[in-house]
C-alpha cells in the first residue's frame, strides 16, 4: 500500500462519489481502489492505490473551511451570492486554492450540510488517522448533518465495534457499501473479493455503530445463468441485515471492462431489459421482514419510479416492474428507448404525448425495432459510463 509522502500540490478531488453525495462536499482521503479487481468496474483501473498523508487532509479541510466560513457570512449578510462577492473570495487565493473555492461553492448551493469522503474504500485509512480527520472537520464545519463514506465489506469486518463506535462519535453516520450480489458464485465470477457471509457481518457491524447503512446492489450481475439465484441471495442478504436503504445500479458493460472479454467469450451472458425486470421482480418479492428504503436513483436503472419503503410501498414498486412486463413489445420498446435518451423517468411518461412522440421519432430514425432495441439500449448506456 502506498502512502504518498509527496509536496502537498493543494486541494484535490476524486473521480466519483455516490449519486446522493451530489451536494456534498467532497474530501478525498484516500486516492483509487485498495482492491480494484472487480470486473464489472471501470473505475480507477491502471491506477495504484495511496493513502493521502493526513497533513495533507487536514489542509485541505482547512482551505475549504476559509472559503466556506466567508461564503456563510456573506449569505447571512446579503441573503445571496453576487458576482462580485465570488470576486472577493477569488482574491483570497493562495497557491493551489482555486479548487478548494470552487469546492466551497458548489457545496453552498446544497447548504453546506454533508461531507464525503473519497475515494473507494476510505475506511482502510487506521483508526486513529480517520478519527483525526474526524473530529478535525466536526471542529471546522460543526453544522454539518452528516459524514459518509464508500467501505468495502471486507474492511469493515476487520475493524473492531469499538472502533466503528469511535467514528460514528465523531461524525461519521453513513456508510455506503457495494454488495453488488449476495451470490458466492457471482461474487466470485466477478472477483469482489468477498463473500456473502462477510457482506452480511460487515451489514450488521455498520448498524450495530448507529450508522446509516446504504447496500448497492447491481441487477443483472448474475448473468442469465445466475439471474435467478443472484436476485435471491441478494434478497436474503439484505433481509438478514435490513439496511436503511437499498440502491439499485443496473450493469452496463462498455469495452474497456474486464467483464466485456466475457462477454465477448461468450462466458458471460448479459440479460435483456425484459430479463432484467423479471429479475428486479423476483429480487423485489422476496425481500421480506425489513424496514429498508430502496433508491433508484441512477441513470443506468431501467425504472426510476422504483422506488418506496417496505413493507408498505412494496406492492407500489412491484407493481411498477409488472405493468412494464404486461406491455405489449412496441410499448416496452419505445419506454427502453425513452428511458435511456434521458425522455423518461418512470413509466407515466410514457403517458406525455409529446415525450412519446420523442422516443418513437427516435425508433424511426435509428431502425430501433423490439427485436433489436436491447443492442440500441446498450450503446445508449455506455454514454453515462
Amino acid at each position: 500500500m502506498n502512502n504518498h509522502k509527496d509536496t502537498y500540490n493543494g486541494f484535490e478531488q476524486g473521480p466519483i462519489r455516490p449519486p446522493s453525495e451530489a451536494g456534498s462536499l467532497l474530501i478525498r482521503i484516500t486516492r483509487n481502489c485498495p482492491w480494484n479487481r472487480c470486473t464489472f468496474c471501470p473505475v480507477y483501473k491502471g491506477r495504484d492505490f495511496s493513502l493521502r498523508p493526513v497533513a495533507h487532509v487536514l489542509e485541505d479541510i482547512d482551505r475549504v473551511h476559509r472559503y466556506a466560513v466567508a461564503i456563510r457570512e456573506c449569505a447571512a449578510t446579503s441573503g445571496r451570492i453576487y458576482p462580485h462577492d465570488i470576486e472577493r473570495f477569488r482574491a483570497m487565493d493562495g497557491p493551489g486554492d482555486r479548487a478548494a473555492l470552487n469546492a466551497a461553492l458548489h457545496w453552498a448551493q446544497s447548504g453546506m450540510r454533508s461531507i464525503f469522503l473519497q475515494d473507494a474504500n476510505s475506511l482502510i485509512v487506521k483508526p486513529v488517522r480517520l478519527l483525526a480527520i474526524l473530529r478535525h472537520l466536526q471542529g471546522c464545519f460543526p453544522w454539518i448533518e452528516r459524514i459518509t463514506s464508500y467501505a468495502r465489506s471486507h474492511t469493515i469486518a476487520r475493524i473492531d465495534d469499538e472502533n466503528l463506535r469511535l467514528m460514528r462519535e465523531a461524525g461519521l453516520s453513513r456508510i455506503h457499501i457495494g454488495m453488488e450480489s449476495g451470490s458466492d458464485r457471482v461474487l466470485a465470477r466477478v472477483h469482489k473479493g468477498v463473500d456473502k457471509k462477510t457482506h452480511i457481518e460487515a451489514g450488521l457491524k455498520v448498524k450495530r455503530a448507529g450508522m446509516e447503512l446504504s447496500e448497492y446492489v447491481m441487477p443483472g450481475l448474475g448473468g442469465r445463468d445466475l439471474s435467478e439465484e443472484h436476485a435471491r441471495e441478494s434478497a436474503d442478504a439484505l433481509n438478514r441485515i435490513d439496511p436503511d436503504f437499498i440502491r439499485l445500479r443496473s450493469l452496463a458493460v462498455p469495452d474497456h471492462i474486464e467483464l466485456y472479454q466475457d462477454l465477448q467469450r461468450g462466458d458471460f451472458v448479459k440479460l435483456t431489459d425484459l430479463e432484467t425486470a423479471r429479475e428486479l421482480l423476483l429480487f423485489l418479492e422476496t425481500l421480506d421482514g425489513i424496514a429498508s428504503t430502496v433508491k433508484s436513483d441512477h441513470i443506468l436503472n431501467l425504472f426510476e419510479d422504483v422506488e418506496g419503503t417496505y413493507p408498505q410501498d412494496k406492492e407500489k414498486m412491484v407493481g411498477v416492474v409488472r405493468r412494464f412486463l404486461e406491455m405489449a413489445p412496441e410499448d416496452r420498446m419505445i419506454y427502453q428507448v425513452g428511458r435511456r435518451m434521458g425522455l423518461f423517468r418512470g413509466l407515466s411518461d410514457l403517458d406525455d404525448s409529446d415525450k412519446r412522440r420523442h422516443a418513437e421519432a427516435a425508433c424511426r430514425r435509428a431502425g430501433i425495432t423490439p427485436e433489436n432495441v436491447d443492442a440500441a439500449a446498450d450503446e445508449m448506456m455506455k454514454r453515462f459510463i
